[in-house]
């Protein structure tokens, strides 16, 4: 039969009664003859609280003790569910990520995954066991415990079912699949049936909080088919109703079905813009400004830079809110280097995109989008685009 992982999210593990849910959901896969690989979250707000912990003693935690702490979670939620398995009778057994080998590099706390050993994981599949690691983490080449950052499991799920050649990827959330938009902001999102691994990764990594961005572009360069499904159905319900449920991400030239022009709308409102005013119009100003940004490891998103006027130019990006006050930081500290005349900030911005490969063979997408925006009396302040979306930054309080 099949081998299958099953990834499940922090609101899926969030209490014992749930933690036995899950249990049973995945004693119904095993017996149906499939081999079964888990990755659970840490319980839900466990990693909020331990990293408040640490932020007690510490107002600024070291990074490689940070990680040390937070990825204590996911190992409490594998041995509650080995044991929930072991309760129903299932030769079940946890293991932590460097227990199984999967080796990372030393950027703590935003770590990537290098290899994946899976010897130990395929034994224990054929002896029958179903095998449990934590999501979310692994171990560098000098074994310090890492971390994948926030909503990192998702990202160790798709690796591992990458590493094994799993036959499917099952991620249970607390939502029933992907939506055309957070139904929670509008109430007529729909959810869909299918989308394509590039809809989705755009969709990610502009705001949909369904699957972290990482794992969807595992997922794309492994090809792992991957479905979002709810852990809140019954746990219980037939094996072919659940597997045919939620969103399948696919690839596009699998995909026959007559293609909307747009699949969905994500934002973000973790954003914020900043300014560099008056730098000097040569070659290297965005390296010299941008540099410094990126050696205190700070991505940037959206960036602009205006047309020159007396040999001066201006120059603006965002950055995640949570990376702004450092950011301006790192300018404030080259600003005479870089010979600015100001750096200004604006924290309460948000990100609204449209995303859908059909853009490519639809004209006026933008347009309609520009025409929309200036009829409700929104300004934009920058314009993002590629061949499948168009972002635009706005007021936060208009988003």
């Amino acid at each position: 039969m099949a081998l299958i992982v099953h990834k499940y999210g922090g609101t899926s593990m969030g209490s014992t009664e749930r933690i036995k849910n899950v249990a049973a959901r995945v004693a119904k896969w095993h017996d149906a003859g499939h081999r079964i690989v888990v990755v659970p979250s840490a319980m839900s707000g466990e990693t909020n609280r331990l990293i408040g912990l640490a932020k007690e003693i510490m107002s600024q935690p070291d990074p490689r003790e940070l990680d040390m702490i937070a990825s204590t979670g996911e190992q409490v939620s594998v041995g509650l569910l080995a044991m929930a398995l072991l309760a129903r009778g299932k030769d079940a057994v946890s293991y932590t990520g460097w227990q199984v080998g999967i080796k990372t590099d030393s950027a703590f706390t935003k770590a990537r995954i290098q290899s994946i050993d899976d010897s130990r994981v395929r034994a224990d599949l054929d002896a029958g066991k179903i095998v449990i690691i934590t999501g979310f983490q692994g171990v560098d080449d000098e074994g310090n415990i890492s971390t994948l950052g926030r909503g990192g499991s998702d990202t160790s799920a798709v690796a591992i079912a990458a590493a094994l050649k799993a036959d499917e990827c099952l991620i249970y959330t607390d939502v029933d699949g992907v939506y055309t938009t957070d139904p929670r902001v509008v109430s007529e999102a729909r959810r869909l049936s299918k989308i394509t691994f590039e809809e989705m990764l755009e969709l990610a990594s502009l705001g949909s909080k369904v699957l972290q961005t990482r794992s969807v572009e595992f997922a794309g360069n492994y090809r792992v088919p991957t479905r979002v499904l709810s852990s809140l159905t019954d746990p219980l319900m037939s094996l072919e109703e659940e597997a045919n449920s939620g969103t399948l991400i696919s690839f596009e030239e699998e995909s026959n079905m007559e293609q909307a022009v747009i699949s969905g709308i994500a934002f973000h409102r973790d954003e914020a813009k900043i300014t560099v005013l008056g730098v000097p119009d040569k070659p290297g100003v965005a390296f010299h400004i941008l540099g410094p940004i990126s050696e205190a490891n700070i991505e940037v998103d959206m960036i602009i830079q205006n047309q020159s006027v007396d040999g001066k130019t201006d120059f603006t990006f965002t950055v995640s809110r949570n990376d702004y006050q450092r950011a301006m930081g790192v300018l404030e500290g080259v600003k005479e280097e870089i010979g600015a005349s100001k750096i200004l900030g604006d924290a309460k911005v948000s990100k609204v995109s449209a995303v859908g490969v059909g853009m490519r063979s639809h004209v006026g997408v933008a347009s309609k989008m520009f025409r929309t925006l200036s009829e409700e009396g929104i300004n934009i302040m920058m314009i993002s685009t590629s061949e499948i979306k168009i972002s635009v930054l706005i007021d936060e309080k208009y988003m």
